[in-house]
This record gives C-alpha cells, structure tokens and sequence, in this order.
C-alpha cells in the first residue's frame, strides 16, 4: 500500500485574511457575551417562556455539525472505505473545533457563566443534561486519542479500535443531544423518541456538508485537493443523508397527528404557524433539502459551483430547521392538563413571540467563528492534509 504524505495548510494571502476576518467575528462574539452578562437577559429576545434563544440553535446546530464530520474519518477506519483513510485527520480536528465553538456558545449564554463549575461537579444522573456534561468532554478525550493513533506510528494499529469507540460515542452524543427535547413531555412539541433518530440523521448531513466546503476550501492549499471520483461519493452520500433527515421528520411529524395532544401544534407549525411554518416549508423542505437532492441526486460531473451551492442550501435548512424545533417548540403554549380546559391571567393558551436581538446573533456567529479559526490554526500547525486524492489503495502514515 502506498503512504500517503500529509503536510501543514501553507497558508497564503487569502488564508491569513480569512483568519483575521474570523479572529473580528470571534471578537464580536465575546463583546455580545459581555454586553449580555453585563445587562442581563433583558437586552435579549428571551423571556419566560422561550428560555432558549438564537444562541441554543447556533450551539446545537455547531454540536450536532461536531458529531456528523466525524463521520469521514469514521467511513475509514470503522468501515474499512479506504478512499476517506487521508482525510480522517481533518475530520477528527474539525469534530473537536466544532464541538468547542457550540459549547462556548452554551457556557456564555449561561447567565452565570461563572457557575459553570458546579454543573461539572454536581450531576443529577436523572438529568439528561447532566449525562450530556459527561458525553461532551468525553467526546473531546476519545477524538484526541483518535487522533493520537493515526498520527503515531507506534500506535497506529490500534486506529480501529479506537475510532470504533469515536464512532460509538458520537451516536451516543447526538442521541443525547437529540433526548434533551425528547424527554421534555411537558412540551407537546417535543416529547418523541423519534427526535433521537432525527438528530442523528442531522449530524451526518450536516456534518457532511461542512466537510464538503472546508475542503473545498482547501483545494489551493498544499493538498491536492478532492479528486472527482471521491467528491461524487461524498455528494451521494449527502443526497441520501439530506433524504433520511427528511424521513425522520416526516416520522416525527405523521406520528404526532395521530396524537391527540400534539395535533394542535402539528396543525400551528404546517399550516397557521406564520414564521415557523415559512421556515419549515420554504427554508427546510424546499430550499434546504428539495432542492439540493434535485441539484445533486443521479447527476454525474457536477461542478464545483453546483456542489457549494448544494452544500450551502443543506446548511440553511438545517439551521432553519433546528430553529423552528427549538424556538417554535417553545412558542407553542404549554398544555397543562390535557383535555382540559384551564383560564388564568398568565397568557395560557398565547403564543409566545420571540424576535433575536443583535447580541444573541453576535454570540452564535462568535461560537461559529471560534470553531473555524481553531480548525484553521490546527490545520497550520499539524500535519492534517495529504498530498494527493487519498486512492482507494492507500494507507495513511
């Protein structure tokens, strides 16, 4: 088998002003956290009823993105496709810096950031929040020795084990992350098993898609770029991961019409639900999932510019979607007592409004941002990018 030489991102022009632009959004980021904590919530869009604003989708969005782009190097070493081998490194790296800038975004919109310590040391095990503490740093530890046996020579026999770990723990993660709305009965939006799944799907799409564009990104590095054949599969690949996400939420939403506590918000989100219906329909199901797979699906030499756009279309949707599952889940009034009618003066029965203000679009586009300049300065510093297309024959060194 052949060795495949990976080398440092050489950098450039363009590199170094695309760093400097992050390093301002970054900057952004952290003056919306201070301003917020300085003020308090009352300079958000937030309220009593819509605890999670435009910074949880971002975060989320950035977490499940962390758990999918792992995915490439996970195609390698767990099922054996050799082609991906070359670019497990990037994967494992970018997997940890996305991961980061989603939980930088949760730690700063805390409230009390500074209480952080005491969600680390005192877990209540019947909290899937608590578990998820746990799913998160552990996430961290086995990618780092993931990738701690890819890049030692010594120890590079034990790179399927150790990524058959990184594999399993990442389903693990998403299935958590996906279980923080799932194990909230109280809301009629949420409460399903089905959101599990769903998130999963999630991760490998959009995980996908980033992937896809930071490569992409790449091709006037030193590596060579993606050759042809490998960006046809990957294409494949997001056509039938875009389609299960659509799946999955076609799951989750025909069996809630055929709950009797659920049928409400089904009939608000598809058809009376104003913003969020627009963002279901428009953004999700046409722009970001329809029209991708009609752009990519069965075509062959698809162009660069078709496959940026593609990828690019696919992230909206999702962001548009994981937005309406969170925001909308929480604007929908909450149903106390199930088939039957309560009246009180506190807005029961209203639906919530909810419009982000600038620092929480700050802090969400800073935790992004975050995630980018630490995935560009590793790719500066470490050998992540090989030379050449990465053949089905060859072996990572």
């Amino acid at each position: 088998m052949a060795n495949i030489v990976y080398t440092e991102c050489q950098g450039g022009q363009r590199f170094w002003a695309l760093l400097g632009a992050l390093l301002m959004v970054v900057a952004i980021g952290a003056a919306s956290a201070l301003y917020m904590e300085h003020n308090g919530h009352i300079v958000t869009g937030m309220s009593n009823e819509i605890v999670w604003g435009l910074p949880h989708v971002f975060a989320v969005f950035l977490i499940v993105i962390a758990s999918g782009v792992l995915n490439i190097a996970s195609l390698g070493s767990v099922f054996g496709e050799m082609q991906y081998k070359p670019k497990a490194r990037l994967s494992g790296v970018l997997a940890i810096t996305f991961l980061v800038g989603g939980l930088a975004i949760l730690v700063l919109d805390l409230g009390r950031p500074d209480r952080l310590t005491v969600a680390m040391t005192n877990y209540n095990f019947r909290s899937i929040f608590a578990w998820n503490v746990l799913l998160y740093s552990g996430f961290i530890a086995v990618v780092v020795a993931y990738l701690v046996v890819q890049m030692t020579r010594t120890w590079a026999r034990y790179t399927p084990h150790v990524g058959l770990v990184a594999f399993l723990w990442r389903l693990t993660l998403t299935t958590g992350t996906g279980s923080i709305f799932g194990f909230l009965i109280a809301r009629s939006p949420y409460a399903s098993a089905v959101l599990a799944p769903l998130f999963i799907a999630m991760s490998l799409a959009y995980g996908l898609a980033v992937f896809i564009l930071i490569r992409l990104a790449l091709e006037n590095s030193a590596s060579r770029g993606l050759g042809d054949e490998l960006l046809q599969r990957l294409m494949r690949l997001l056509v039938i991961f875009v389609g299960s996400v659509l799946y999955f939420s076609g799951v989750f939403h025909f069996t809630s019409i055929y709950t009797a506590w659920r049928v409400g918000w089904e009939s608000y989100l598809l058809l009376d639900g104003g913003l969020y219906t627009l963002l279901f329909w428009g953004l999700y199901v046409i722009l970001g999932t329809l029209v991708p797979i009609a752009m990519l699906y069965g075509r062959t030499g698809v162009t660069r510019q078709r496959e940026i756009v593609g990828s690019v279309l696919v992230l909206i949707g999702g962001f548009a979607h994981i937005y309406v599952i969170i925001i909308g889940g929480q604007a929908y009034p909450l149903e106390l007592f199930p088939g039957y009618e309560v009246t009180s003066s506190f807005n029961d029965g209203v639906v919530a409004s909810y419009v982000p203000t600038l620092p929480e679009l700050g802090l969400g586009l800073g935790g992004a941002g975050l995630a980018l300049v630490l995935a560009m300065v590793a790719m500066r510093v470490f050998r992540l990018l090989p030379q050449g297309d990465g053949v089905s024959n060859a072996d990572a060194s």
